[in-house]
């Protein structure tokens, strides 16, 4: 895909990786972007290829009334995501249910939508930014860990039944950025501006897959052995957060 004059889409665009994308997009040369947050009043950026679009993953509604705003784009961002905190065994179970209805359900919802958009306007990207937690889990991350884990094989899943259309679903996993949504992490934190630039050069020469940091890469690297090792060093390194 060459990213330029490219109509790009990206949920969570207020801030952090999502507002990273926008200004991203905006440098190599899109001409539109389409900025979505819960809040309109929440998405500021000064630059008239910027049109501010409400959607809401938890209100279907909005999304297909953003998929009708929004009828040639041509390049989707599912950035938009939560972080509770809830535990699995003891968490509340509401907040666990908001974290899937989040990052699966709702994330599939924008995918379904926009396949067809994309499908009229000639094939394009879907970019599903996902997580280094979507292959494993700490006590304080089993909501999100879990409801990653669900939107990475639907990735994968969507990936399969897209490409017929000539849709290419990219996959982009991470560690921590320094964003909000992980500022109560002490551990190590990437530049939340590589994301997008690793994203979109992914995108460029046709990259399925990104990892974007070190840290997700020796995730990925333990998948294939015996799990027990890699928990202990997690613990080393994580402690019981």
């Amino acid at each position: 895909m060459d990213i330029a004059d490219q109509i790009a889409l990206v949920t969570g665009a207020n801030r952090g990786i999502g507002r990273e994308f926008v200004l991203e997009l905006l440098e190599r040369g899109v001409s539109k972007v389409y900025a979505t947050a819960r809040r309109l009043e929440s998405v500021d950026f000064d630059d008239n290829r910027v049109v501010p679009v409400r959607l809401d993953l938890l209100d279907h509604e909005s999304i297909v009334a953003a998929s009708v705003i929004a009828h040639d784009a041509t390049l989707i961002v599912n950035n938009a995501g939560i972080s509770t905190g809830a535990a699995l065994v003891t968490g509340d179970l509401a907040e666990i249910r908001r974290e899937m209805d989040t990052h699966f359900w709702g994330t599939l919802g924008v995918t379904r939508e926009f396949s067809q958009v994309l499908a009229a306007n000639g094939g394009g990207a879907i970019v599903n930014v996902l997580s280094a937690l979507s292959w494993f889990a700490t006590p304080s991350s089993g909501a999100y860990s879990a409801a990653k884990a669900a939107e990475w094989n639907m990735t994968n899943g969507v990936r399969l039944e897209l490409a017929a259309q000539g849709t290419l679903v990219q996959g982009v996993l991470l560690g921590a950025a320094d964003t909000d949504i992980a500022a109560g992490y002490d551990g190590p934190k990437i530049d939340p501006r590589d994301v997008p630039r690793q994203s979109l050069d992914g995108l460029e020469v046709g990259s399925i897959e990104v990892i974007v940091d070190d840290w997700t890469t020796m995730v990925k690297g333990s998948l294939g052995g015996d799990p027990a090792p890699f928990y202990e060093r997690m613990t080393a390194l994580l402690g019981a957060s």
